[in-house]
């Protein structure tokens, strides 16, 4: 698969088949999110591979507890239609972990240091990539409040679970999202 057809064909799956994946296919995946660029080389991610039903349970309650949550405080009504049933479909979940100390310069800068979440999401997109060139769906979940997480996943308090990647066989082919034009998006300094 060429890489622009990769990224440009890939979509959030949320429509998994029960079918297990091979753990040979999970290491690839794993493999590709690890060759992710990071500030200093710090590689602050690690991946908990999350296929026991119990696990994946606590965390769709957390996920219906935190959505349930968001819409009492935002307002927001469309979250009253958010179905977070795909998490109870996905075979397979890796809970993407992060090390705040795994960062660069930034560490010292005003804003604090942000360069370890950025080194996460960049393994994350590589995962998703994988993914799909393997010709499995995923999806990126940031759902959940990171305390209630740590206790799930039994992580340290010094660590930050930051995403969950759903995946699996995709049961229906999902849809394509529009993207705004580079002309919205784009400013050139010249």
């Amino acid at each position: 698969m060429e890489l622009e057809e990769a990224i440009k064909g890939r979509r959030s799956c949320r429509d998994f088949l029960p079918d297990p994946i091979p753990e040979e296919t999970i290491e690839k995946i794993l493999e590709a999110a690890i060759w992710a660029p990071s500030p200093l080389n710090s590689q602050p991610w690690s991946f908990y591979v999350i296929t026991n039903d119990e696990i994946k349970r606590k965390i769709f309650d957390e996920t219906v507890r935190c959505k349930e949550w968001a819409r009492e405080v935002s307002g927001w009504k469309w979250l009253g239609g958010y179905d977070p049933g795909f998490l109870k479909q996905a075979p397979v979940m890796i809970a993407v972990v992060a090390n705040p100390k795994g960062t660069g310069v930034d560490m010292f800068q005003e804003e604090g240091n942000m360069g370890y979440i950025q080194a996460c999401a960049a393994a994350i997109q590589n995962m998703h990539l994988a993914i799909h060139a393997l010709g499995l769906g995923s999806v990126w979940v940031t759902f959940f409040d990171k305390q209630p997480m740590r206790e799930i996943l039994g992580v340290d308090k010094n660590r930050v679970p930051l995403a969950i990647v759903c995946l699996g066989k995709k049961a229906s082919e999902p849809a394509a999202v529009p993207r705004k034009g580079l002309d919205k998006k784009v400013t050139y300094l010249r």
